[in-house]
């Protein structure tokens, strides 16, 4: 979906990337929560709303933001689409949002993404795994020929169907020759990478030490943000908010100057189109 911005004016080099599994809106301080706090996973609360003011806040300075475990609008929401409104707070021009499950208008459970740069192209992903409702969000920058392609994803608790998901994104990948893959993956970065290269994809790692669970004493890394080895990379780091049960955690890439080309008078004129310019 697209609203009424614009595109970042100045010349695009590179691009800061932030993932975020938000937790619906739930403010999380501490193991306890999850129990006095669990009824808000279906029902209304106002807090919801301040803690999603403050996630637009954090977020509206990156170009590209990935989201997991946001509502598309549901009664614990108050049917509010948080993908479109954290667009809308946070500045962003565009949005797509993925529903994996909906729990009959109690919960819709999604992957969103947000950016300041138009799609060339968007895919939902349904991943493989003995439950249902875990999905991989496809969106392509440029064109068909030069694109950079993010792949946002929430894989299952288990190794047995995270090898099975992390099998299929490799598959969809395969033809790509830039991508950034980014999301909560439930494990590890250095099993994560192994397993990637196992099906022929090769991809960058910074610092296997990033802990983003749980936000409040960080120890496990299961939030990654993973760059084709094709890309270069400026900075990795955690945001230290405590604002869901994870944590954050930011990267700002380098394109090669054909790709940055390609995908800035992509979106230029796309935004053109979009906005009658």
């Amino acid at each position: 979906m697209t609203l009424t911005a614009t595109a970042p004016k100045q010349q695009l080099q590179t691009l800061k990337m932030l993932s975020f599994n938000i937790q619906v809106g739930i403010e999380t301080r501490r193991y306890s929560d999850y129990l006095s706090r669990s009824w808000r996973h279906v029902l209304p609360h106002s807090a919801r709303h301040i803690n999603l003011s403050k996630i637009a806040n954090l977020i509206q300075d990156y170009d590209i933001v990935a989201l997991q475990e946001v509502d598309a609008g549901s009664l614990r929401s108050s049917f509010i689409n948080q993908v479109e409104y954290l667009a809308e707070h946070a500045g962003f021009a565009h949005w797509h949002v993925q529903k994996n499950r909906n729990l009959a208008n109690i919960a819709a459970h999604a992957n969103g993404l947000l950016s300041k740069l138009p799609a060339e192209v968007v895919v939902d992903h349904a991943l493989p795994g003995l439950i249902p409702g875990r999905g991989a969000l496809q969106v392509s920058f440029g064109s068909a020929n030069t694109s950079l392609v993010v792949m946002v994803a929430h894989l299952a608790l288990g190794k047995k169907a995270q090898k099975k998901q992390l099998k299929y994104i490799a598959e969809s990948l395969q033809h790509h020759d830039y991508f950034v893959i980014m999301g909560d993956m439930n494990c590890e970065p250095d099993w994560l990478v192994d397993e990637l290269h196992q099906y022929g994809i090769n991809t960058r790692l910074m610092d296997s030490h990033q802990p983003t669970y749980p936000s409040w004493n960080p120890k496990r890394s299961f939030d990654q943000i993973l760059v084709s080895d094709t890309l270069g990379v400026r900075s990795v780091s955690v945001l230290p908010e405590v604002i869901s049960d994870h944590l954050p955690i930011a990267m700002e890439i380098d394109l090669p100057i054909h790709l940055a080309s390609q995908i800035e008078q992509r979106s230029l004129g796309l935004n053109c189109n979009t906005n009658s310019c």
